[in-house]
Order: C-alpha cells, then structure tokens, then sequence
C-alpha cells in the first residue's frame, strides 16, 4: 500500500453520499448500473440509528475516497455463533493493484475474529474472475453445492398473505 498512503477507517453518518457513490460504482461494475434504488435516507436510517441494520468501512487513498466493505451479522443456528456477512467490497477502478480490496478484507476479517465469528460469508458474480481467483487465493471456498435463494416485491407480498399472525409470549 505504496508508504502507509492508504487509510481504513468505520464509516460515519456524513460518508452517506460517498457509501452510496459507491454502491453506484458497483452496480456499474456488476453491470447492473439502474439497478441501485437505495437514497441517501435509507442509508441513514439503516446504518446510522440507534440500532444499525448495517457498518461500512471506508479506504482512502492519498486522501481519497478508494473503496469499501460493507457487512452486516447474521447467526449460526448449527454453530450457534454470530457470522459476518459481506454485502459489498469495492475498489474504484483507478486505486486497483495498491492491495486496498485484500485490505478491507482482511479489516473485515478482523472484526469477525473481534466478534468470535467463525464464519465470514460473502456471494460473487461466476463471470468475476478475478475476484474469484482473488478470493480462492486467501484460502476462501466456493459453496457450489448450495443454491442462493432471493424473493422480492409482489413473491414477499403473496406469501406474507399466508402468514397467521403472532400471539404473544409462550402458549399453554
């Protein structure tokens, strides 16, 4: 990282443009450019209330912005621990090759070894060869075996007709 030139530090409520600058810069890169539909105020209210749904790390490179990770905990019901997920990691295009991504990785790393996570998880894109090449090189693994599975909009809606309602507390 070319003489200490790249700093990480935890995003703060006044990085909301910049965390969204950046998940536009992915999109683009995913090839999914119109497909980002957050605003400024749903990052700010999910990640900087009292009661985050997410964190963000931010790398700066010769005092700009670089790149970022942004995770989230889930839980282990078989393990019965907390695990980190890994929503995004990006570096802008033009601060690639300076070990920024393997740096926010590892700062990611990190905080789950912080947060006693045995498990660090995070989805690529099958064409993104380089990522995944980088990703096999620091002894990651594929889940090949396992399908991801996502429901939205009208899907959500239609099965949440079904559902019976919650009682309160224990039932006898």
């Amino acid at each position: 990282m070319e003489g200490m030139a790249t700093i990480l530090r935890k995003a703060v409520a006044a990085d909301v443009p910049l965390i969204l600058e950046l998940i536009r810069g992915l999109a683009i890169y995913e090839r999914e450019p119109d497909a980002v539909t957050a605003t400024e105020g749903d990052l700010m209210r999910d990640g900087f209330g009292p009661e985050p749904f997410f964190h963000c790390l931010i790398a700066e490179h010769d005092g700009r912005a670089a790149g970022f990770a942004f995770y989230f905990f889930n839980y282990s019901t078989w393990l019965g621990r907390p695990g980190l997920y890994l929503e995004d990691l990006f570096v802008q295009p033009e601060f690639r090759g300076l070990g920024i991504g393997k740096a926010l990785l590892a700062q990611v790393a990190a905080i789950a070894v912080e947060k006693g996570c045995p498990r660090l998880q995070w989805e690529v894109l099958d064409w993104n060869t380089p990522a995944v090449e980088f990703y096999r090189a620091l002894g990651a693994s594929f889940l090949d075996e396992w399908r991801n599975v996502r429901m939205t909009g009208d899907a959500i809606a239609a099965l949440a007709e079904w559902a019976p309602g919650l009682v309160e507390g224990p039932v006898s």
